[in-house]
């Protein structure tokens, strides 16, 4: 894509089971009930033309009733299915259930291996086709997952998060990834397409070298990165309705493509937002009809507004391929913590 071009947009839900994402991860943790209520997004989906791709675990990938729901989608043209690694729920069962470990691309080749093909044949055998996208669970790949997916036929993965380090004992570091298509893996013709997260604020193209000593120790005591916000210099904003609304994704979009960053956005939440109660974003019905109102509102300023298109995601893959590929190569290698 370039800057002369429309504006494209793809969506991809994070399709999974439901959990208190405060208390400690557990195998037990494999209702899918939410997946019921994707249709209230679907509708606003079909207003705008958007076909978006659901990456399921394997608790969705195995349940009849959830699968029924994402193939009446997918097999009237209105979805894409990928796949995406939770591996405290995802067999083979043989890792410690624990923060590092919930991360994949921490596990050991060989495991974090035998966990996607596990997951791949359960979403190619509910669903009939064979999944080209992926997301690892908690935004971890690893060192070792591009090569996995080029192994297993995928073409995609939307795992990065840029210019965000995630805290905890073997999360990811994206502090420096860049919101650009580039590549994953040894080969080069794996795409890696981030979730788009970026600056807006007056200070926005001072964002990738100054909001790291924001939040530094000394900018965190000093509650910098809230300051900056407030104050409009500056504010790291990603593309999803968990925790921004549709002013916000205005803004960050204008003002990524006023510093020409490539206009390719990739918006993005967890599927059990869409019924209250499953995250701390949507805790009851009335928050539930903003969430919704937000994600609405922001396509209709996407595509009026900023004349932008939508796209699935594979779509933005033939692109990429059709122009050659490339951009930059995000090593995981480069930024994933040691335990």
């Amino acid at each position: 894509m370039n800057g002369a071009e429309s504006p494209v947009l793809c969506v991809v839900i994070d399709t999974e089971e439901e959990f208190d994402w405060s208390q400690p991860l557990s195998r037990e943790n494999r209702s899918v009930t939410s997946i019921q209520a994707q249709g209230r997004a679907q509708e606003i989906f079909a207003r705008y033309g958007i076909v978006p791709t659901y990456v399921v675990d394997h608790p969705v990938a195995t349940d009849p009733e959830a699968v029924a729901v994402l193939k009446s989608y997918l097999d009237a043209g209105a979805c894409e299915i990928g796949a995406h690694l939770h591996p405290w729920v995802n067999p083979p069962h043989e890792e410690t259930v624990g923060q590092y470990n919930s991360y994949p691309g921490n596990l050991p080749e060989d495991l974090e291996r035998r966990k996607l093909a596990c997951l791949t044949e359960a979403v190619a055998d509910s669903f009939g086709v064979r999944p080209k996208v992926y997301k690892a669970g908690r935004y971890g790949i690893g060192p070792n997952t591009g090569a996995i997916l080029e192994s297993l036929g995928y073409c995609v993965d939307t795992s990065v998060v840029p210019f965000t380090d995630f805290p905890g004992e073997g999360s990811p570091d994206f502090g420096t990834a860049p919101p650009v298509p580039g590549t994953l893996g040894p080969s080069g013709t794996l795409m890696a397409l981030p979730l788009t997260a970026g600056f807006a604020g007056r200070l926005s193209r001072q964002g990738p070298r100054l909001y790291p000593r924001l939040t530094s120790p000394w900018g965190m005591r000093l509650r910098a990165p809230g300051i900056f916000a407030r104050s409009g210099l500056l504010e790291r904003i990603r593309l999803t309705p968990e925790g921004c609304d549709w002013r916000d994704h205005l803004r960050l979009v204008r003002a990524m493509l006023d510093e020409g960053w490539p206009g390719v956005f990739t918006y993005t939440y967890h599927s059990p937002s869409l019924a209250p109660g499953n995250t701390p974003y949507v805790r009851d019905a009335a928050q539930l009809d903003a969430f919704l109102d937000s994600m609405d509102r922001f396509f209709d300023g996407f595509f009026s507004e900023m004349k932008g298109r939508s796209a699935t995601v594979m779509q933005i893959y033939a692109d990429w391929k059709r122009q050659g590929g490339g951009g930059p190569a995000h090593d995981p290698g480069m930024r994933q913590r040691a335990s």
